[in-house]
């Protein structure tokens, strides 16, 4: 007799979704990985008519691959909303396209969500390139601030329900639906030790990617003062006392070590990681003044085709926004697709289905196989 398979977590794996050329083979394997390992898998698909018709050829059998129904600037937004609203289960995993989980990790999310209504765990690149070796420094710093932020959320469904959903004009979106579950009166978790892998960027993606990063501090005003601080007294110190900047290097670098050891992380991030602590505090020091150049001059960061003025919501003004939402009920969806297929008109009200309508395979599919063992990397 093999190995008996254990059942599905009681989860809703939502991935939102907008790419340009497939991502069959990249993700493939591993949605079926995780439609043998979680109750439900929905791929919340915004990439274009052909792209869409690829993945909805290959993942047929293991996911509900759907359309976003609703239009919203930062277009990840309107598909994490999809994707919840869509979901059967309580327990709802948000995840990127770069995140990879485990199973332990996907258990250890769903039981977190029993007693908290959102849940950050702590991503880790692998492989290594020197770009993720470069981030990984900043995972480290903000493990003695309040956590790191991740490709990856647990939320419990019927929290960011009542709360009306969360705001889709703002660039900081995981902040925003941490704050607007909090706001709702719900607790949140930041488990230093749930480690869960992500795959870097190219490199020409995380080049890309540095303004608009260290345009998310608008949203923690006394973060980006101090990050704004470190150029002018980084310049100070070179003309005045140059030895002053080996000491912040090396003291940016015992900080840093701090973080990889909470919650332990000596065994997950490289011994080298801290070291890059001076380098990513530099690049910080000269991007933040090139994103406060981007709020002055232009308005905003550009994202994809447009730009976002506010990074997120401020927590008191969300407060009476989510409680007014809680009294007057959710507000109909603006429809990405018309019942034809075509591209609905931005003012439009209401919901539609997507070209074709949604692509909902469960219907016909066969029964999961109990008698599969799950991958070693799922074990």
């Amino acid at each position: 007799m093999g190995p008996e398979r254990s059942e599905p977590l009681p989860v809703s794996y939502v991935l939102p979704l907008a790419a340009r050329q497939s991502q069959a083979r990249a993700l493939t394997g591993y949605l079926a990985r995780l439609s043998r390992t979680v109750d439900e898998v929905i791929v919340v698909d915004g990439s274009p008519g052909a792209v869409f018709e690829a993945h909805g050829a290959a993942w047929a059998r293991n996911v509900r691959h759907l359309r976003p129904d609703a239009r919203t600037t930062n277009g990840k937004v309107g598909g994490v909303m999809t994707g919840v609203r869509m979901a059967r289960n309580e327990a709802v995993i948000v995840a990127d396209d770069d995140v990879r989980y485990r199973r332990s990790n996907l258990a250890r999310m769903e039981a977190l969500l029993h007693d908290h209504a959102v849940v950050r765990p702590q991503n880790v690149f692998h492989p290594l390139p020197w770009h993720a070796r470069w981030d990984s420094a900043r995972s480290l710093l903000n493990r003695l601030a309040g956590g790191d932020w991740p490709g990856t959320l647990g939320v419990r469904r019927s929290v960011l329900l009542e709360a009306g959903g969360y705001s889709g004009e703002v660039l900081f979106e995981n902040l925003e639906l941490v704050r607007t579950v909090c706001a709702a009166g719900g607790r949140e978790a930041v488990p230093l030790d749930l480690f869960v892998a992500r795959r870097p960027p190219e490199t020409g993606h995380f080049v890309s990617q540095r303004v608009r990063q260290a345009y998310d501090e608008w949203a923690r005003p006394a973060r980006f003062a101090a990050q704004l601080a470190l150029l002018p007294a980084a310049l100070f110190a070179a003309r005045r006392h140059p030895a002053w900047l080996a000491v912040v290097a090396a003291a940016a670098v015992v900080v840093a070590e701090a973080g990889r050891r909470r919650g332990g992380g000596v065994g997950v991030f490289p011994a080298t990681s801290a070291r890059w602590a001076p380098a990513w505090l530099g690049g910080r020091a000269v991007t933040s003044w090139l994103a406060l150049g981007a709020r002055l001059a232009l308005g905003g960061v550009r994202y994809r085709s447009g730009r976002l003025k506010h990074a997120a919501t401020p927590r008191r003004a969300l407060a009476g926004a989510v409680r007014n939402r809680q009294l007057a009920g959710p507000e109909p969806a603006r429809p990405l697709w018309t019942a034809s297929g075509e591209r609905a008109p931005r003012g439009a009200v209401g919901r539609s289905g997507p070209p074709g309508g949604l692509h909902e395979p469960d219907a016909d599919r066969p029964p999961k196989s109990r008698g599969e063992p799950l991958p070693p990397d799922f074990a």
